[in-house]
């Protein structure tokens, strides 16, 4: 994403607050503004430069309509060679394909350019649809991580899943 999606960010973000907001960390009611998209994707360049993030959105096809964002995360380099993948969609959008498109690309682009070695979610337990995305992308259950991130104010479980480059086997 380049600093010209902002406005096309923060609409998504508004759009969706309610539905995101089940899923995500707290946000301020700062998150929601311009000048914190713009601020957001400028980190996003650095965090690339740095080898550290890798952020994109989702668009469609039909219309390059910016319908959600999917991310690796927390790269670790050495002899781990990891990452996190994240991602949201537009609630309307939702069940569509554009999520498991983008999970594959990801993990692709993970996988042949950065030359990652594994890649690992974790989805809360009850959010089956996102569970489905990774599953028929590829990854495998790993088992539940207890308590493991704050959503909402909250500790939630969440399901661990795990792909592991083809080419490294």
């Amino acid at each position: 994403m380049v600093t010209e999606d902002a406005e096309s960010l923060l609409q998504l973000q508004l759009d969706n607050r309610t539905f995101f907001e089940k899923f995500s960390t707290e946000r301020d009611s700062d998150f929601y503004t311009i000048e914190a998209q713009v601020k957001r994707i400028q980190a996003y360049k650095e965090n690339r430069d740095q080898d550290s993030d890798y952020n994109f959105g989702i668009f469609k096809n039909d219309d390059n309509r910016l319908v959600g964002t999917i991310n690796l995360f927390q790269v670790t380099r050495g002899s781990v060679q990891a990452a996190f993948i994240g991602y949201f969609l537009d609630q309307a959008h939702n069940g569509k394909g554009y999520t498991t498109e983008a999970v594959q690309l990801l993990v692709n682009y993970a996988f042949a350019t950065l030359k990652l070695h594994r890649i690992e979610a974790g989805v809360m337990p009850h959010n089956i649809g996102s569970i489905r995305v990774l599953e028929k992308s590829g990854f495998h259950k790993e088992g539940i991580a207890k308590k493991n991130v704050k959503i909402n104010g909250r500790w939630e479980d969440h399901q661990v899943l795990a792909i592991i480059n083809p080419l490294d086997e």
